[in-house]
């Protein structure tokens, strides 16, 4: 079902590499059988097998996917990759990166990282997730399309996703995004270096130093969530005293001098200077 709605997108015979058709989706083709070693991926995708096979290696263990095989490859991990053409036809596979989480998605906060035998990579497939999948793909190559309407596209995937185990990969952020995420969540709270180490399974002193050698630190992200919190409250037709609150400041005054260090306007819209 999911290979019969995606033939259209088939790259032309014969053709080897690479084979663009948006904005991050490609296909890969092979018509000889290859070998990739040691390669790490820069960012986590999603992939469908079209045609011949592909066995990822982690160390000792091989995962093979056959045709119609969804999976999700993490980024920042070293494996190797084989790709196998088929009998009568060459090997193609259709990919689409995922560098960045859509808007609303949430990222997995404080969930240990899976090591290489706890991996899984191929995602069970239903009849919303193949409709999700197709409708992204044809939406991402469709140049017609606005960049909002794809998007939306593959917001819809990554929900239907998220709760499975193999697309682990596609959520995973920095410790400072996932940092950054919890105070957005609620900026008005008594945020403290030990509350959101807490939250994050982590002790104080080893969120300060890694978040250190992301040249983060807690203090800043804080200050620039709480004030894209007030931004926005601001933006909605709150009150500067009311966008200071739904920002977590107890003083306006506070606010209002963090916002002109940020934006350079008082948070009534007064350009300083």
């Amino acid at each position: 079902m999911l290979l019969e709605r995606l033939r259209p997108m088939m790259a032309p015979s014969g053709t080897a590499g690479r084979y663009q058709h948006g904005n991050r989706l490609f296909s890969y083709c092979s018509i000889d059988r290859e070998r990739l070693k040691a390669i790490e991926l820069p960012n986590p995708l999603i992939g469908i097998i079209l045609r011949g096979l592909k066995e990822v290696w982690l160390g000792d263990t091989v995962h093979v996917f056959e045709p119609g095989t969804v999976f999700v490859l993490p980024g920042g991990v070293r494996m190797d990759v084989v790709n196998i053409p088929g009998e009568r036809s060459a090997y193609e596979s259709l990919l689409l990166e995922v560098p960045s989480l859509p808007p609303g998605i949430a990222p997995l906060v404080g969930s240990p990282r899976c090591g290489s035998n706890g991996w899984q990579f191929s995602l069970p497939l239903n009849t919303d997730l193949i409709d999700a999948l197709v409708h992204a793909a044809t939406s991402i190559a469709n140049d017609a399309m606005g960049e909002a309407v794809k998007t939306l596209r593959l917001t819809e995937v990554l929900m239907l996703m998220q709760p499975l185990a193999a697309a682990r990969p596609l959520f995973r952020t920095s410790l400072s995004d996932e940092v950054a995420w919890l105070i957005r969540a609620a900026p008005a709270e008594a945020w403290t270096v030990e509350r959101i180490a807490d939250r994050l399974g982590l002790g104080a002193s080893t969120l300060r130093r890694r978040l250190a050698s992301e040249d983060r630190s807690f203090r800043k992200i804080l200050c620039a969530e709480r004030i894209k919190a007030g931004r926005n409250a601001l933006a909605s037709g709150a009150s500067s005293l009311a966008a200071a609150e739904a920002a977590g400041y107890s003083s306006r005054s506070h606010f209002a001098r963090r916002y002109r260090e940020s934006y350079g306007t008082s948070p009534t819209g007064r350009r300083v200077g």
